[in-house]
């Protein structure tokens, strides 16, 4: 990540905003494909942009950026975890200021024990966020980090959610057919009890109906779309019915 602080005829000197009091330059050639006829059409300053390191010379402090060979998926990814790591400091400092500490204390007391557990610290708070105190066990030693983490992670942060979905085709030919597949659809709801997963069904056109989890990881999302699935086709076959799932339909 870095901000754009000249722009000139031959390209543009930033600032690498990750590493302290370190500058690089974008010629020209770097900005974007094709011929530049108005540099300043491309780039500004005080500018947020991801650049990819080229050349650093070490002897002269030299860095060479390109922002032309940084594709847009690795820009909007860089964007996203700078985002979250900036939020992630602010709230390492408002649990530390709580504490009658300096940010820099923060990050030698948890911070980096944070990073080295979770990836990130804000994957850490979106952890604790989801599984409160016991997230921290093992990792935060001192009692009054793990409660001031744990209340400030609780109110500022929103939980992780991962959402998987399908299709379920349901039939039954009891004269009470449709009440039975009603109560199917309703068991697969309420056969997930836990308050971290979400399951939703809707209807979509005889004989086929949606299926949708939302729960904290891929794994455990799967494996409740699994057994929601299971029991809604094991209530139809016992009334003589059948059930049939579409983990991803056709054209989706």
């Amino acid at each position: 990540m870095c901000t754009v602080t000249k722009v000139f005829a031959q390209g543009a000197f930033v600032k690498l905003d990750e590493y302290q009091d370190k500058e690089g330059m974008v010629h020209i050639s770097e900005v974007t494909s094709g011929w530049v006829k108005n540099i300043r059409d491309h780039i500004r300053e005080r500018q947020k942009i991801v650049c990819k390191v080229l050349d650093v010379d070490k002897r002269k402090g030299h860095i060479d950026l390109s922002l032309r060979r940084v594709k847009g998926s690795q820009r909007r990814w860089k964007t996203q975890q700078w985002k979250r790591e900036k939020k992630a400091e602010k709230l390492l400092e408002r649990a530390a200021k709580q504490l009658g500490k300096s940010l820099d204390i923060a990050y030698e007391e948890v911070g980096f024990n944070l990073q080295e557990k979770f990836g990130d610290i804000y994957s850490a708070f979106e952890q604790i966020a989801m599984r409160g105190e016991e997230a921290l066990k093992g990792i935060v030693l001192d009692e009054k980090w793990v409660k001031t983490l744990a209340k400030l992670a609780a109110t500022s942060v929103e939980p992780p959610s991962v959402e998987v979905k399908g299709h379920i085709d349901l039939s039954c030919p009891a004269s009470n057919g449709i009440e039975i597949i009603r109560s199917a659809l309703i068991n697969a709801r309420e056969s997930i009890k836990s308050p971290d997963i979400r399951v939703e069904t809707h209807y979509v056109g005889s004989p086929r109906y949606s299926i949708r989890v939302s729960a904290p990881s891929y794994k455990i999302a799967e494996s409740a779309l699994k057994k929601a699935v299971e029991v809604a086709i094991v209530t139809v076959e016992k009334a003589g019915g059948k059930g049939k799932f579409h983990h991803k339909a056709k054209g989706e």
